[in-house]
């Protein structure tokens, strides 16, 4: 007796030909045999007869003007296979049955083991302890950027003494106890995000792996009363299982038959993206746990012609933290100047940098300014301030001399600095001299021993002022640099943590998809389900349903029938 063959499409737009016979296609899926079981068995036997018909669309039945294309259907007489329930609950009939499981117990330390291992995986999966875990550390954020950070005890015992508590109960001993101080790296925190990394891998794999197993196989239902019970079902009467296939496989879905049983699904995608949402927020707090227990940082003035050494300046953040070779590279600043606006004030302020190596080589050379940093072995180096380090003059034709230059307090966020020459005798104790104020590296203003104002001179004017008897040439203003250094490993992971997520997160608002059919007859019943978008699936279907061609008698086949029974 012969059974349905598989589809030979000659459509050139179906380019996904799954639409199989034997399940041997997909390495992704997996297909068992399953035991026979006569109680599932709901379709009827069906004589075999051979009928000759056309193919009518729904929109052809009308038309009877174009050719009608003949078509040979042979329908098997024997029952489809039942559908046995699985070690993971697809069930193919009424969802009565249930597989045997081995009753074996095994004792000891490892059945002990067992069961505590599936309680905590129990415990640690729960959604309101992630939840709740999820606003603890947004609690403790909130609190990090509250509390002043990386101070010395002193600023605490003085803002949060013990004889006026924050909130009647905040001290200082709150703060230094919990490492509250340096939050980010405290105990507490830490070992937050460590329970929320154990929630997250708890949840993936008792909930989400098991998921993606079931969406994996094969899932025939070879019950007509199965398939009613889906989300959405429907029946097509003088209708062919494959054209079904053929429709749902120009639809983009994986197509697989089986006798007179159909299986399709689309859209698996959406039910392995919840893993990797998991997976990113992992990489995210591995990250930031990198970047704020394994970093380095500090920060520091140099004045231009100058060397500093990177390890002498960078600081470790964390227990994670540690130097590479990277720290013995000697920085030289070559020359700092500045940008101004037409209204004279500071626009932009650069720094050539030199980077030489332990025999002095030069390995690196770069002008880094504000939001243009130089990176190097790991290492980042920011433009992040300036100063006025000296002055270079020359005092009645002698020198030079370097005055070093001070800031200045002043009102708001303007910067001043200044410097004194001594006029006369330098050991009295009433000593008077010139005084000299900068604002930038453009101009000094000079005044006399009285604190009269004397005059303004431009650095390199070489333009001489005479000030109580003392002729000043103003030769250069030498400016300073103000960098801070850091390293960050935790960054790349951060960037793809971050990166995976917004994929991912996008990738599972993508429906997961399956639907049933079978044969009944010169009937199709047909049912699906969607795990979203539950308005739109049955308006899809009711689409793709009306494109099924109707199988209809010919008329030489209605002749034959007509002298058959004369």
């Amino acid at each position: 007796m012969k059974t349905l063959s598989p589809l030979n499409s000659s459509n050139p737009c179906l380019l996904k030909t799954h639409f199989l016979k034997v399940p041997i296609f997909n390495p992704i899926f997996k297909f068992k045999p399953l035991p026979h079981n006569t109680h599932h068995a709901r379709i009827a036997k069906v004589p075999s007869f051979t009928m000759n018909s056309k193919l009518k669309s729904s929109q052809d039945i009308n038309n009877t003007g174009k050719k009608s294309v003949s078509q040979k259907i042979v329908l098997s007489e024997t029952s489809p296979p039942p559908l046995a329930v699985d070690k993971d609950g697809i069930n193919g009939g009424s969802g009565s049955e249930s597989v045997p499981v081995s009753s074996k117990k095994k004792g000891g330390v490892s059945g002990l083991a067992k069961k505590l291992s599936k309680k905590v995986l129990q415990i640690l999966s729960n959604l309101s302890l992630a939840i709740g875990e999820m606003f603890t550390i947004a609690a403790l954020m909130a609190l990090g950027t509250v509390i002043e950070q990386g101070e010395a005890p002193d600023f605490y015992f003085k803002n949060y003494p013990e004889d006026h508590p924050v909130l009647g109960f905040f001290t200082w001993r709150w703060v230094l106890t919990l490492g509250f101080d340096h939050m980010f790296t405290s105990p507490v925190f830490i070992g937050m995000l460590a329970l929320l990394g154990a929630s997250l891998m708890a949840c993936t794999y008792t909930t989400q792996i098991p998921l993606v197993k079931v969406s994996r196989r094969w899932a025939f239902l070879h019950s007509a009363e199965a398939i009613r019970k889906q989300e959405f079902s429907d029946t097509l009467t003088r209708a062919s299982i494959e054209d079904v296939g053929t429709l749902l496989m120009g639809a983009g879905y994986e197509v697989f038959l089986k006798g007179p049983c159909l299986y399709a699904f689309q859209g698996l995608a959406g039910r392995l993206a919840p893993i990797g949402v998991h997976i990113s927020l992992l990489l995210i707090m591995v990250g930031g746990t990198l970047s704020a227990a394994g970093s380095f940082k500090g920060s520091v003035t140099v004045p231009q012609g100058l060397n500093f050494v990177v390890g002498d300046v960078l600081g470790p953040t964390g227990f994670l933290s540690t130097p590479t070779e990277a720290f013995n590279t000697e920085i030289h600043v070559n020359r700092f100047y500045m940008d101004y606006f037409e209204s004279g004030e500071v626009s932009q302020f650069h720094t050539d940098l030199s980077l030489l190596d332990m025999d002095g080589k030069e390995v690196m050379r770069k002008t880094i300014s504000v939001n243009d940093p130089l990176r190097y072995g790991g290492i980042t180096i920011y433009q992040t301030d300036w100063s006025i380090s000296a002055l270079q003059i020359l005092k009645d034709n002698e020198g030079p001399y370097n005055l070093a230059m001070a800031p200045l307090q002043i009102n708001g966020d303007k910067k001043l600095f200044g410097t004194f020459l001594p006029v006369g005798d330098i050991n009295s104790p009433d000593v008077k001299g010139i005084s000299m104020l900068a604002r930038d590296l453009q101009s000094i203003v000079l005044y006399d021993k009285e604190g009269k104002f004397a005059g303004v001179r431009r650095p390199n004017s070489k333009l001489p002022i005479n000030i109580d008897g003392s002729e000043i040439v103003i030769l250069d203003a030498i400016g300073s640099s103000g960098l801070d250094l850091k390293t960050d490993p935790g960054v790349p992971t951060v960037y793809a943590g971050f990166g995976a997520l917004m994929l991912t997160t996008c990738i599972s608002y993508l429906s997961h998809s399956q639907i049933w059919a079978i044969q009944d007859g010169t009937s199709v019943i047909i049912g699906g389900k969607t795990n979203r978008a539950k308005m739109e699936f049955p308006e899809e279907m009711n689409r793709l349903l009306d494109k099924v061609p109707e199988i209809v008698e010919s008329s030489s086949s209605q002749q034959v029938d007509t002298i058959t029974s004369g």
